[in-house]
């Protein structure tokens, strides 16, 4: 198994951090500004490990300082290993970088004014822009647009697994959650509370799920909510949303809600989804 390795270079506040953490999301070990002399001995742990370190991505920028002109060596060890390498660089417009700046209230990483930094930084940076196979210029591109991109260039696809999925069952009467994506409601199914046997009960309980389940109302709903939610997904990973938060609520938290959530949270896991469920107000009102 050959390893892939994509050096990730660029103007500071083009991207680079974003890109990183697409990669991760589509399954790359990602390394953010290793030491240059250290990297020889990363490509031999890369080459020992080759199923772990099949795709491999490492962001080199001005901080290197003056050792940035080791690239050169850096893609002899790799030419001399056989390892098949591509250099992707991002840029942007001044113009937009000094925004994004004053956006963020962060300082130039060279330690001048944003626009002095800006144009040092390019300076030290141009060897790598001479030889880069791939210059992505993130002036006017979104989230989305850019983890197509790099998908596109790497050929590589983001996994379910890239995207965690909450499944939070709440009580309306103690308020929605406020991290909420996504909120549905369940209180139109007949409420357990009102049967004596099942009042002080959860929706983790046998009764209340066989009660729930004989519900013409529920089966329909629940065929068409899990569905819905299993059409969505492909497109909130394609935007690159990494967390998704779906909250289910009912009047107290503890019966309806609980329920679905366990359902929904089992349906998902069977599609390959990675999901965690969670009753936030399933001890209330006992």
């Amino acid at each position: 198994m050959k390893t892939k390795f994509y050096i990730v270079s660029g103007m500071s506040g083009a991207g680079k951090s974003q890109a990183l953490k697409i990669f991760e999301d589509l399954g790359f070990v990602c390394v953010d500004n290793m030491p240059l002399q250290m990297t020889g001995d990363f490509i031999d742990i890369c080459l020992k490990n080759p199923e772990k370190y099949k795709n491999v991505a490492m962001s080199i920028d001005a901080r290197a300082g003056k050792s940035i002109s080791s690239i050169v060596d850096i893609l002899e060890i790799l030419k001399s290993k056989k390892i098949d390498y591509r250099i992707i660089f991002f840029n942007a417009d001044k113009n937009v970088l000094i925004k994004r700046y004053s956006e963020t209230r962060r300082k130039h990483p060279l330690g001048k004014s944003v626009a002095e930094g800006i144009e040092l930084e390019r300076k030290i940076i141009d060897k790598i822009f001479a030889i880069a196979d791939e210059v992505i210029d993130t002036s006017n591109m979104t989230i989305g647009e850019l983890k197509d991109r790099i998908s596109k260039f790497t050929k590589t696809v983001a996994k379910k697994e890239s995207l965690s999925v909450s499944a939070v069952s709440f009580g309306y009467k103690y308020g929605i959650p406020s991290d909420a994506d996504i909120v549905f409601d369940v209180r139109f199914i007949t409420n357990p509370n009102y049967v004596h046997e099942l009042k002080f009960k959860t929706g983790c309980d046998k009764a209340v799920k066989n009660y729930i389940k004989k519900q013409k109302e529920f089966l329909s709903f629940f065929n068409i909510f899990s569905k819905l939610i299993e059409k969505t997904l492909p497109g909130y990973i394609k935007e690159g949303k990494s967390y998704l938060t779906i909250a289910i609520g009912c009047t107290g938290g503890r019966h309806r809600s609980v329920f679905t959530a366990e359902e929904l949270a089992a349906f998902l896991k069977n599609k390959g989804y990675k999901v965690n469920v969670s009753h936030r107000d399933i001890l209330r009102g006992k």
